[in-house]
């Protein structure tokens, strides 16, 4: 399959030979671990990500989901919503044989990618559960979008701009959630292990973290 020729007009020769041997989800994540977490308020669009090489969860999913388009994939994002004592967590998402699977760039080592085994996306969100918390050791993970598909962006050059992408965070409050806990389950989470909590920090950048 050919990629979309928008790349062509959006990307440098380099970057798209650099997009090429990004063939596969898990190489795209591959990809993403190996930058810098990014602690800036900014967002990168995915051409600044190959340019600076160094991202944050906004800047990753929109790369991921880039890289996923330039492979055959719908460039799809959801936006995972936490209580009112954390932040937000971007992905990509992508579905192979009718089953989901993410890609996603984050200061937690648990919440990047994860295999196209999830047979719905509330599956798929739900297998963030235990690894979305903040640093007081609170499962914070509450609700999440329905996929935002970002060629409806693409007048915006959002692949090679920067200027434009403040419009998708603000479409993303604005689209439809879905919860995933009642009141009642709330009440009766419990607090995150030790082990579980500093292997998951493993490797954080601590100025990047959101402190409740």
């Amino acid at each position: 399959m050919k990629p979309d020729p928008i790349f062509a007009r959006t990307f440098p020769r380099k970057d798209i030979a650099l997009l090429e041997r990004l063939s596969t989800p898990f190489k795209i994540q591959k990809f993403l671990l190996s930058l810098p977490y990014s602690a800036e308020e900014r967002y990168r669009s995915p051409r600044t990500v190959l340019h600076d090489r160094i991202a944050h969860c906004f800047d990753g999913a929109l790369f991921a989901a880039a890289a996923l388009r330039f492979i055959g994939y719908p460039p799809l994002i959801i936006d995972m919503l936490p209580n009112e004592r954390d932040d937000d967590h971007i992905i990509a998402v992508y579905r192979i044989g009718g089953y989901w699977g993410g890609v996603a760039k984050s200061n937690f080592a648990g919440l990047t990618y994860r295999e196209p085994i999830h047979r719905t996306l509330r599956e798929l969100i739900l297998s963030y559960f235990e690894q979305y918390y903040n640093i007081r050791r609170e499962k914070t993970l509450r609700a999440f979008t329905v996929p935002l598909n970002l060629r409806s962006f693409d007048r915006l050059n959002w692949m090679g701009d920067d200027a434009g992408l403040d419009v998708i965070g603000v479409r993303l409050d604005r689209i439809r959630k879905i919860k995933l806990l009642t009141p009642a389950m709330i009440r009766g989470l419990s607090p995150l292990d030790e082990r579980s909590y500093r292997g998951g920090l493993t490797g954080a950048n601590w100025k990047g973290l959101y402190k409740p």
